[in-house]
């Protein structure tokens, strides 16, 4: 239970749908009790990741075959609804949401390998060699990927602040 946000956050960026990252941590939370028998050692994040990214494989593969369009999510205008304000104040919540969704739409331009070791490394902080485990690729072409996932993220960040500048004129 400790790493559930942690499973949430990775199946989101991967799914990039709530709706879909909560079926697919409901169904990796069930795989992993159902086999916690089988865990060796004491590294559960990474040990519940991977179920949590071949749970994602499985229900992509899934809707490749039948696909279907998802409907908007009414949830996300409710976020950060609260009668006590613990924040610093609406306009800082606002910026944040709006860094957070441009983080998510730029992140969304990646390829899904990229998306994945950048998720993984960046806000879950797992090592390189957690990464490599979980993806069953040498630590060497996680680095590779992370700094080929880095440098496409900052390309796509310069396109789009080049065309919010546009924009401006």
């Amino acid at each position: 239970m400790p790493h559930l946000d942690a499973a949430y956050r990775f199946a989101r960026w991967l799914a990039r749908s709530g709706a879909d990252a909560d079926d697919i941590v409901q169904e990796a939370l069930l795989r992993a009790y159902r086999g916690f028998d089988a865990l060796r050692g004491s590294d559960i994040k990474p040990w519940l990741l991977t179920i949590v990214r071949n749970c994602h494989a499985t229900a992509h593969r899934s809707q490749q075959r039948h696909p279907s369009v998802p409907l908007p999510e009414d949830n996300e205008a409710n976020e950060g609804h609260a009668m006590a304000a613990n924040e610093p104040g609406p306009e800082s919540a606002a910026i944040e949401r709006d860094a957070a969704r441009n983080l998510e739409r730029l992140l969304s331009g990646l390829s899904q390998e990229h998306r994945e070791v950048l998720a993984l490394r960046e806000l879950e902080e797992l090592s390189y060699r957690e990464i490599a485990d979980m993806t069953s690729v040498p630590i060497g072409t996680v680095m590779s990927r992370l700094a080929r996932a880095r440098s496409a993220l900052r390309e796509l960040w310069l396109q789009d602040c080049a065309g919010e500048l546009r924009g401006v004129r």
